[in-house]
């Protein structure tokens, strides 16, 4: 299994040798780690990837090869991991999925899945009750369930868990992005104060005009402090899960949000914002820092923008331990609350088309915390964005 493992790291063009695949093979047999596929992921890596700029490449690889092989963080239940194969998908009519009924919320769901696992034996497949794959229990993976907890295995796309206990790796959006068009700069340029400051060295067309002809064509050159804009930007972006499908676009947003603002600071959060946020998503697990900090640090004159799909269970807005990552202490909405209070200027920028947000309940939440300014990443939505931001 590993040596086939080795052979992709390989083919994905990570300059990896067998000297450091045997270093890896002793590490594991000198027992060094947990049987832990996290543990595993950091000692693989440090073994067989020599250069940072290779971790990409390397986690893209392990994820592949290693999909469907993940660690249940909260309970860690003994699951024999075939029973989470993709077997027996069924496709649910429309009918059959109004049919289903909600358990009441994480803890209920948390509560059931214990008694669950105190009486299943064995896999099961394409049923409503046992944890399994591709039906319509709550748990497992690859079926059909408006809130259920995926263990393992691939989401069928639905996107309606509310715990995930995977761990996952999300990839910081590049700020050095080439854009392909100028509309995203133009219209973040509607937010804009300029004034004078630094050193003379911007030229002053008309003044030089003017000194030049009143000292008999002879020239007289002057200048001026450059301008530079003196708007604050806080920027919160969601990064991974459902985001993935506007990686592009928002890629193309920070960048050219980097470019117009010589004040901005950012940082990332998945889905909601809870307690704590980060700023390098290869860190997120042991750099974060505290929402109530950032609050604590940048001041009211700040313009606040929120950047994310706002799809999610509405659990994770509206409760504690809500989150599908891990238990937090206070609901999403108490700190987006708190952010808008102490930010007067605020704005989310929503990659969703528009057109489907009536049907996701957790943009409508979402659009109430933010007072209805909500806008849609198009040319019109980020020039109204901008005009509220400006008021």
């Amino acid at each position: 299994m590993l040596i086939q493992f080795f052979l992709k790291v390989k083919e994905a063009k990570v300059p990896v040798s067998i000297r450091e695949f045997l270093t890896l093979l002793e590490a594991l047999k000198a027992g060094v780690i947990n049987p832990s596929i996290d543990e595993f992921y950091q000692l693989a890596r440090l073994t067989l990837v020599k250069d940072e700029q290779y971790f990409d490449r390397f986690d893209q690889v392990f994820g592949t090869y290693f999909s469907g092989i993940e660690q249940i963080i909260a309970l860690q239940p003994d699951i024999p991991l075939d029973w989470l194969e993709k077997k027996l998908q069924r496709v649910l009519s429309e009918e059959e999925k109004a049919a289903l009924n909600k358990l009441g919320g994480p803890e209920a769901l948390k509560q059931r899945l214990a008694e669950l696992m105190k009486e299943q034996k064995e896999w099961h497949g394409g049923g409503s009750k046992w944890i399994g794959a591709g039906g319509s229990s709550p748990f497992g993976n690859s079926g059909y369930h408006p809130e259920g907890i995926r263990i393992g295995g691939e989401s069928a796309g639905n996107r309606t868990a509310i715990k995930v206990w995977e761990a996952r790796e999300f990839k910081d959006y590049d700020g050095n992005l080439a854009l392909g068009t100028r509309n995203i700069k133009l219209a973040l340029r509607r937010l804009r104060r300029f004034a004078r400051e630094g050193s003379h060295l911007e030229l002053d067309l008309d003044k030089t005009i003017h000194a030049t002809a009143a000292n008999a064509g002879m020239l007289d050159i002057r200048m001026r402090p450059e301008r530079h804009n003196q708007v604050k930007v806080l920027l919160l972006m969601d990064v991974g899960g459902s985001m993935d499908d506007h990686i592009q676009r928002i890629a193309e947003l920070f960048s050219a949000a980097k470019t117009e603002f010589k004040h901005l600071e950012h940082y990332y959060f998945h889905n909601c914002v809870y307690e704590n946020l980060w700023q390098s998503n290869r860190r997120r697990r042991d750099q974060v820092t505290k929402t109530q900090d950032i609050i604590n640090k940048y001041g009211p004159e700040y313009k606040l923008i929120f950047v994310g799909d706002a799809t999610m269970s509405p659990y994770e807005i509206l409760s504690p331990n809500g989150s599908v990552e891990y238990n937090n202490l206070e609901a999403g909405a108490t700190w987006i609350n708190r952010l808008i209070e102490h930010f007067p200027h605020f704005a989310w920028l929503n990659p969703e088309p528009e057109s489907v947000w009536q049907y996701r309940q957790s943009i409508d939440i979402m659009q109430g915390l933010m007072k209805d300014r909500m806008y849609p990443v198009t040319l019109n939505g980020l020039e109204s964005a901008m005009r509220q931001l400006s008021k």
